[in-house]
């Protein structure tokens, strides 16, 4: 008989990403299965196992709250570990107890991982500490989803109005304009100071101040659309000065990355560092090359070569995973000398110990070569290019105009990435961005394919291209567009620096 599994209740924290536990990242990288909530922000997929079931409870009709738990059941009797990942904390509003009810009914064993709530997170977000020395010593949550007119209602606004410190309403928007009159009928003073917080701690974040008197109409101007929280209190007075997150220089603005998967994790976690709002929307992948048989010639033939010449970071990768599997010593390699284009690529190489002798910094063509020449002559010199197949044919020429013997050899092919990740492409197509980012020709292209770039800039006018240098804009260019910026630096350190100078002007 099979062994039952187990149930893991864990909260995602309250949208940032950055704001999920140590543990609850260790558990989702040994699930099974993975069922998360509506609101969970998907990009905390990525610690899930390649093999993992990943169940989206999608809209709220899709599954009861008792459909959920059967599901729970079942799978963990089918011997799997099973990673329940809910918004915030399982039990603040979450109906984890009801859950956890349900698995200790059945037998099931089962975890209850606490999350960042975003009744401390969303107002921390929006410079509002909930307790402070001057203003108050303690904070009351309760939700505004319920009726303040119905007789049937658990909350007493009677009572609620007259308990000091500062009060957290969740689920309170589509009755805003009921509870807040209700307050100020038992006898809440008018001017109040009150906020709203929607989508807090994301870049998407919104925020809203004003009174009890004044706060609904604010927030209907202002389109505040749930999830939201409301902060009521005198501590919402100190937003002006600790509005920290809303500061960042990219707080707001919607930048979709298009880098393979995988390549791009330090970018993408630096763009939601400085306040972007980050789609991830990788345009090409790396897959086998039509033509393995070069690739396996040059392994043979390592000590033959004069140097090895990568061209990017993910050539390294996919270079030494090829090597280690033929060979079990690095001294193997030989004596050729090493180029890398771009630090990047030059930073990859040096994690090996290995020693990069030339590194031009442009990936133009005819500007490495002449960092060939400057470096010492490469007449009859055999060089191995390692790199994507079917690569732009600038650098083996301008090599072989020097007088080099250039074997050109495909790595890996670059192909149209089409799967849409966490539905960062259907949203990018409804609502657009501020920026979209570059980091080679074939990521022009191969997005442009998907999309349609001239239309999309129409759709979208606010919408900006950033390139990483001259061989991607030319591929910019190419579709009748132009750049917004270019990287000085041909890095994402570089592409990051250009928006940013262009965000502060």
């Amino acid at each position: 008989m099979k062994s039952k599994g187990s149930v893991y209740l864990v909260g995602a924290g309250p949208g940032d990403a950055g704001l999920l536990t140590l543990r609850g990242a260790e558990l989702l990288r040994l699930a099974d299965v993975i069922i998360y909530d509506l609101l969970v922000n998907p990009a905390l997929l990525k610690f899930a196992r390649a093999d993992a079931e990943i169940i989206s409870r999608g809209k709220r009709t899709e599954f009861s709250q008792e459909q959920i738990s059967e599901l729970l059941i079942a799978k963990a009797r089918e011997g799997k570990t099973v990673v329940r990942l809910k918004g915030g904390d399982p039990y603040i509003f979450g109906r984890g107890g009801e859950e956890a009810e349900a698995l200790a009914a059945a037998k099931i064993a089962f975890e209850v991982v606490p999350g960042v709530t975003s009744v401390i997170a969303a107002p921390n977000y929006a410079g509002i500490p909930l307790t402070h020395r001057d203003h108050c010593s303690s904070f009351t949550v309760f939700t505004g989803h319920e009726n303040p007119d119905d007789a049937k209602t658990n909350l007493r606004y009677e009572e609620i109005a007259k308990i000091p410190g500062t009060k957290v309403v969740l689920m309170g928007m589509e009755k805003l304009a009921d509870w807040t009159k209700s307050l100020i009928a038992h006898g809440m003073s008018p001017a109040t100071p009150v906020a709203v917080v929607q989508s807090g701690t994301l870049g998407k974040q919104k925020s809203v101040s004003g009174t009890l008197a004044t706060i609904a109409k604010l927030v209907a101007e202002k389109k505040i659309v749930p999830p939201a929280l409301t902060v009521i209190g005198d501590v919402v007075k100190l937003r002006e000065k600790l509005n920290w997150a809303e500061q960042r220089p990219l707080f707001g603005k919607r930048i979709v990355v298009t880098r393979s998967r995988g390549q791009a994790v330090k970018f993408l976690n630096k763009l939601s560092e400085l306040g972007a709002d980050v789609l991830e929307i990788p345009a090409v992948k790396g897959v086998d090359p039509d033509n393995k048989q070069d690739f396996i010639d040059a392994l043979l033939a390592l000590n033959t070569y004069d140097w090895l010449v990568f061209t990017s970071a993910n050539g390294v990768t996919v270079f030494f995973d090829l090597f280690f599997r033929r060979f079990q010593d690095l001294r193997d390699i030989g004596g050729a000398k090493i180029a890398a284009v771009g630090p990047a690529t030059a930073a990859k190489l040096r994690e090996l110990h290995l020693q990069v002798d030339l590194m031009p910094e442009e990936f133009i063509g005819r500007k490495i070569a002449e960092k060939f020449a400057k470096h010492s002559s490469i007449e009859n010199s055999k060089i191995a290019l390692l790199r994507a197949e079917k690569a732009n044919p600038d650098l083996p020429r301008a090599l072989e105009e020097m007088g080099a013997i250039v074997d050109d050899i495909g790595l890996y092919k670059t192909v149209a990435e089409t799967a849409d990740f966490f539905g960062a492409a259907e949203n990018f197509r409804e609502h657009g961005a501020d920026w979209i980012t570059f980091t080679s020709g074939s990521t022009v292209e191969h997005f442009h394919m998907r999309f349609d770039l001239p239309k999309l800039s129409k759709k979208f006018p606010q919408l900006k291209l950033a390139s990483i240098g001259p061989e991607t804009s030319k591929a910019i260019t190419a579709l009748g567009l132009k750049p917004a910026v270019e990287a000085k630096e041909h890095t994402t350190a570089g592409l990051l620096a250009a928006i940013l100078k262009a965000a502060k002007a």
